[in-house]
């Protein structure tokens, strides 16, 4: 089995009094081989803890004394030890098969495994779930978790699966629900396979066999150009349309039998259907914002409410698709954006401002204009940057790689600000491995947030 091994040891912690290193291969922990970081941190959080671990081909023990519940301060290589529990699925809609070569390695790993869906809020379809999984997850209290659905129809959702178990492995759900952990649901909608009649269908199975769901994210599929899928398409403007009025429909069965909304459409139906967001109210406490469902509007209400000068604090990273598998422990269970260690451009704050962004993230920030102009010292404008890297229907600002980034700058206008989101990076670097130093223009990046932008427009970049 693979073993933990220390990236970095905190100054002035118990691990550093006892002398552990980076470097050291971390073996047992109070005699336990260390299969992931959540068994880590629990034996961890004794006061007596009991180290084996390899240093320089020589194991060794060490004994560590500290207050019950004080961090050890280790930051270990990554959260699984043991392997990642791969998705032995096939779905068609899958976006990793529509990944071109060339990325970063660990996008392509195409994990199924229940644990990344308690650190990172992966999704999991729970065809690889056991009876021991079930039981861990209990006693360990691994919640929230986080399941894709797809369909409730048996038949159907093998057929989205390309797996027989596809069939049957929604009884773990109703199981963890039965348990009373906490699940978030998605539904990957593929036009002509399990929307229209299927999609209610599966929406009225939710509300006989799993009512006790936290929410479920209604998301269309992404089609890019590198799909090999023939069935697999974009949705028309009416199709989208028809998805918006189901999950509206559905949305006043389960508030009139459960007493809440439970379901919600992604962000992007809106803008492929080109109708206007809900209200904030109307997503509740957006549980599923990172999966694109009320972020639109989480934005705009940021933006609104930090011109008019209220404090703000901004809707932060939470996990994601790209999280990166080999995402430090240390920095919440997923990869940071940044280092911190980008340069500072040091711009004029009276230059024009064009914010880098989407094509969807255009259509987003336009109405935000006039309110975003008036703090700025100087004019703005949106620079919208089309995906030709993935291609296809891919129009969301978080999947934009260097390449296209660049294409986009290289045509702008020297002396302006270029104002880029954070969330088109994962530790420095685009999707396809470009770094920010490498742009035709210097780039400001701000966090991907209304109050972060509100504020990089009010004056020059610290």
């Amino acid at each position: 089995m693979p073993t933990a091994r220390i990236e970095a040891v905190a100054p002035d912690s118990p691990a550093a009094a006892a002398g552990l290193l980076p470097g050291d291969e971390l073996l047992t922990v109070n005699g336990e081989a260390v299969r992931d970081v959540i068994r880590y941190q629990l034996q961890a959080d004794e006061a007596v803890v009991e180290l084996e671990l390899r240093r320089g081909g020589m194991e060794r023990q060490i004994t560590v004394e500290k207050a019950t519940g004080e961090p050890l301060g280790l930051a270990l290589g990554g959260p699984v030890f043991d392997r990642v529990r791969t998705c032995d699925n096939h779905c068609p809609f899958c976006f990793i098969y529509q990944l071109p070569p060339g990325m970063r390695k660990s996008l392509y790993l195409k994990d199924d495994d229940y644990r990344l869906s308690f650190l990172y809020g992966n999704f999991t379809t729970l065809t690889r779930f056991t009876e021991a999984d079930l039981e861990r997850v209990l006693t360990e209290g691994l919640s929230p978790l986080y399941v894709s659905i797809h369909a409730t129809d048996p038949d159907l959702r093998a057929r989205l699966l390309r797996n027989r178990r596809g069939a049957t492995s929604l009884r773990w759900l109703a199981a963890l629900l039965d348990a009373g952990v906490q699940v978030h649901g998605q539904i990957v909608v593929c036009p002509g396979v399990n929307d229209g009649d299927a999609l209610d269908d599966t929406l009225l199975g939710i509300l006989d066999r799993f009512p006790r769901l936290a929410t479920v994210g209604v998301v269309p599929l992404g089609v890019s150009d590198h799909s090999t899928e023939p069935e697999m398409r974009e949705h028309t403007v009416a199709e989208a349309a028809a998805v918006l009025d189901t999950v509206a429909r559905w949305q006043e069965i389960y508030e009139a039998a459960l007493g809440r909304r439970l379901v919600y459409a992604a962000d992007e139906y809106f803008l492929m259907a080109d109708r206007p967001f809900p209200a904030l109210t109307r997503y509740d406490d957006v549980a599923q914002h990172e999966n694109g469902i009320g972020m639109a509007v989480t934005f705009a209400d940021e933006v609104l409410r930090a011109a008019r000068g209220d404090a703000v604090v901004g809707t932060g990273p939470r996990s994601g698709f790209f999280a990166s598998v080999e995402g430090a422990p240390a920095a919440g269970y997923r990869a940071p954006r940044t280092s911190g260690s980008l340069a500072v451009v040091d711009a004029d704050r009276f230059a024009p401002v064009a914010i880098v962004t989407g094509e969807y993230g255009a259509r987003v920030l336009e109405p935000l204009l006039p309110a975003l102009a008036g703090v700025a010292a100087g004019p703005v404008r949106l620079l919208p940057v089309a995906n030709r890297f993935f291609g296809g229907n891919i129009a969301v600002t978080g999947l934009l790689t260097g390449a296209d980034v660049g294409a986009a700058l290289a045509d702008a206008p020297e002396g302006h600000r270029y104002l880029l989101p954070d969330v088109v990076l994962s530790d420095d670097r685009f999707l396809d491995g470009g770094r920010v130093a490498d742009l035709p223009r210097p780039v400001e990046v701000v966090g991907t947030d209304g109050a972060a932008l509100v504020g990089a427009l009010r004056g020059a970049p610290s």
